[in-house]
């Protein structure tokens, strides 16, 4: 069986974001970055059932953009993968979901993956589009959001969550792409002597330009940080002072009590 799993390179969420001098995306000077979340439970699901399998599977990862993200690749390596794939785009961030799933199924179609497994969205862009988009180029049944999975002689029980904490449960053959989401598993930490082994794995390299043709169907036209709103007011004094005040400061800045 062939398994592909796609994964992004994201800013640590606990950076301090700011635009770049362009306007159009974040400035990337000092920051850390990371596998994405919902990324590291597509390849840890990828990995286990890559294991399950035994002798005869295959499990490529996939990554698009510069060349800071072979440092997921080589997570995703470490953690289980055989082999992985980087395609060079030093512009990724400017390109929209269609582009990034248009990179994706060029390189996927005709060389028979039976699964792809992604993240359930990105953690910058946050469009929750490529996935699907992916599925949809490559002619394959998708599962989205999903926090279980099992396989058995062909078959796939996938267990997907809905608004309200709701619960699917739907089977379907192979093969198909699932997006994966928090709650399906524990993302393992890779181990010493698998991050050695992970040197030695390959890395295939290729341009962008050898997977994709096409402009933007949908342009950036500004990146900017939320307006600062007042900061609060601590009020102090015994209990009816405080009402006193409050009540003073509803007259004067609303139209509360007028």
């Amino acid at each position: 069986m062939k398994l592909l799993v796609c994964v992004k390179q994201v800013a640590d969420q606990e950076s301090r974001f700011k635009p770049d001098s362009r306007g159009l995306w974040y400035d990337e000077a000092d920051l850390a970055f990371r596998m994405n979340e919902y990324d590291e439970y597509a390849v840890e699901e990828a990995v286990k059932l890559r294991e399950k399998l035994g002798e005869g599977s295959d499990l490529t990862a996939l990554s698009v953009g510069p060349d800071r993200v072979v440092e997921a690749l080589k997570k995703a390596l470490a953690m289980g993968c055989d082999r992985a794939v980087h395609v060079k785009d030093a512009e990724a961030s400017t390109k929209d979901p269609w582009q990034i799933a248009r990179a994706i199924a060029s390189f996927a179609e005709g060389k028979g993956f039976d699964i792809v497994f992604t993240g359930l969205q990105s953690m910058d862009r946050g469009s929750a589009q490529v996935g699907v988009i992916v599925a949809e180029l490559l002619g394959l049944p998708c599962v989205t959001t999903l926090v279980g999975f099992e396989y058995e002689n062909g078959v796939v029980t996938a267990r997907r969550e809905l608004e309200g904490g709701v619960r699917a449960k739907l089977k379907l053959a192979l093969p198909a792409l699932f997006t994966c989401q928090l709650g399906l598993n524990t993302p393992r930490y890779p181990t010493l002597p698998n991050i050695m082994k992970a040197k030695k794995k390959e890395i295939l390299t290729m341009p962008i330009g050898d997977l994709l043709d096409e402009g933007p169907l949908s342009t950036t036209s500004k990146f900017y940080a939320p307006e600062k709103k007042g900061g609060g007011l601590v009020l102090e004094g015994d209990i009816a002072g405080q009402v006193d005040k409050v009540i003073a400061l509803l007259k004067e800045k609303t139209a509360v009590l007028r």
